[in-house]
């Protein structure tokens, strides 16, 4: 059964990315009624929250964008950079959105950036844990690689709330700034809503074969 869940579990990942990538074109395709590019929100919305010695950048790549948070810099892919649509406005305010919960010290992001060094060791030695304790029939080794394995699960679950708040603040404050009119607010909605899904797949998939693996420890003990 734990089986099932997470094949079903990873077929609505591949689902949500379909569907983000989908989304983001359809909106794509649509202009803003104001006509303002990717970078001409960002900007706006930064230096109105006394975030103008933030910088932003084009990079190569589709749906590459990003907050840097050591450099301080959001980072904007081309489409997203110099078009002036639905897309390009929903992403680019997104992306300043992690820019202001940087600067008011948004309590999961922080928590975020202080787990990033331990979860970014321990994503890399769980699956040689769980391999060689597998491998050798080592219990110990797979309990050590769950351990491990567990606090990857953990970062994401912390990326969830991170990435709702950046999007409900680039939401509002594209409405209460007028970046958008209200029927546009529509289109906004769902291409940061099919993004967000992402990362909701993501976690699912992640946390079932958490629990899948427990599952297993735990057998093979009794």
């Amino acid at each position: 059964m734990m089986y099932l869940l997470v094949i079903i579990a990873f077929l609505f990942s591949l689902w949500a990315q379909f569907r983000v990538k989908g989304t983001f074109n359809k909106w794509s395709k649509v202009a803003n009624a104001n006509g303002i590019t990717g970078y001409e929100a960002a900007r706006h919305m930064l230096d109105a929250n006394g975030l103008s010695d933030v910088p932003i950048e084009p990079v190569r790549g589709a749906l590459s964008d990003h907050y840097d948070p050591i450099q301080r810099v959001v980072r904007l892919s081309e489409p997203v950079y110099y078009e002036s649509s639905i897309s390009a406005i929903s992403v680019a305010c997104h992306e300043v959105g992690h820019a202001i919960q940087h600067k008011v010290h948004y309590p999961m992001l922080t928590l975020r950036h202080r787990m990033f060094p331990v979860v970014n060791i321990a994503s890399g030695v769980a699956p040689f844990m769980l391999i060689a304790g597998f491998l050798f029939s080592s219990m110990n080794l797979v309990g050590l690689g769950i351990i491990f394995f567990s606090a990857a699960v953990a970062f994401q679950l912390v990326t969830l709330p991170v990435e709702f708040n950046a999007s409900n603040r680039a939401r509002q404050v594209m409405v209460e700034q007028g970046y958008i009119r209200n029927e546009e607010e529509r289109g906004v909605a769902k291409v940061l809503n099919a993004a967000a899904l992402t990362y909701v797949a993501a976690a699912l998939v992640s946390l079932l074969e958490l629990l899948r693996l427990i599952t297993i420890f735990l057998g093979n003990r009794d």
